[in-house]
């Protein structure tokens, strides 16, 4: 599973990817002769990570504990991301400007998958509204400060930090938490391994305080199954539009949208991409409004 990432030597040259110090430098609010991350290397190592490799990853400089970004797992509440401002006559003329800019790349999308061109811009206009908005947070520190919280001592160090932030008592933080590095463990491994494939510096890559990446907003997991090379340059890269296009239309081929979908299977297909009900609004109603 992991070939792509043991005993390999073609990618030293990768900026910061294997230069190992004896540094650690932890985030805001945590004490800095604490390893947070020594836990988790250890496991990614047990299961057949290149020791150098992680070793040479978690001893950067740029690697953080983000106590602060991922907190907001645990205060964040949907109902109050504002998708009401998507379906506007504002929105909509923005979107409008896209589907005409990358109208070629759209509509290779459409005959190769099968996916409306209103769907696609719609979704991007919502997940980083045309690439504009792709997070500022690196997606290595996200998912290993969460993929980290399996460690109980490291989980109460966690709550100490968030305890007076949360509406979660100790009990509800406890199981949330576990649930929640489980999942970030699973992606971390998939995000070390794309990079790798990719030929890309782990430690370089931004995105939302979930873990999501590019211009679509696709979790590692989802980049592994789903993404493709819109541009045939080679490479997947879900910075670009062409590759973030095509790898949408993808997904929600694979995830059942077929052409002339009905309106309550088009929200199952949706769902699968964001489970909120207020997200599966904002996008139907956008792709509404760029048909009339």
């Amino acid at each position: 599973m992991h070939g792509a990432f043991l005993l390999t030597k073609k990618y030293l040259s990768l900026s910061g990817f294997l230069f190992v110090i004896a540094f650690f430098s932890p985030g805001q609010g945590v004490s800095a002769d604490f390893n947070y991350f020594e836990p988790l290397q250890k496991k990614l190592i047990s299961e057949g990570f290149d020791r150098n490799k992680i070793s040479g990853i978690y001893c950067s400089p740029r690697m953080r504990f983000d106590t602060k970004g991922v907190s907001m797992f645990f205060v964040h509440r949907e109902a109050g991301l504002n998708y009401k401002q998507y379906p506007s006559t504002l929105s909509v003329v923005g979107a409008r400007i896209y589907m005409q800019k990358y109208a070629k790349e759209l509509s290779e999308a459409k005959e190769k998958y099968g996916v409306d061109r209103s769907i696609i811009t719609a979704i991007i206009l919502v997940e980083s509204k045309f690439g504009k908005t792709l997070g500022k947070r690196s997606v290595l520190n996200t998912l290993s400060t969460m993929a980290s919280l399996f460690d109980p001592d490291i989980r109460s160090r966690f709550w100490n930090e968030i305890s007076g932030e949360t509406t979660l008592s100790r009990d509800e933080f406890e199981k949330k938490a576990l649930k929640k590095s489980g999942w970030a463990y699973r992606e971390l491994k998939s995000f070390l391994i794309y990079t790798e494939r990719e030929r890309i510096d782990p430690l370089k890559i931004t995105g939302s305080y979930a873990g999501a990446m590019g211009i679509p907003q696709f979790v590692p997991s989802n980049i592994m199954a789903y993404a493709t090379d819109g541009n045939m340059d080679g490479c997947i890269d879900l910075f670009e539009h062409a590759d973030a296009i095509a790898s949408i239309a993808n997904f929600l081929k694979e995830s059942g949208w077929y052409p002339g979908i009905t309106v309550d299977k088009a929200e199952k297909v949706i769902r699968m991409y964001n489970p909120s009900c207020y997200y599966i609004d904002a996008i139907l109603k956008v792709a509404e409004m760029l048909k009339g």
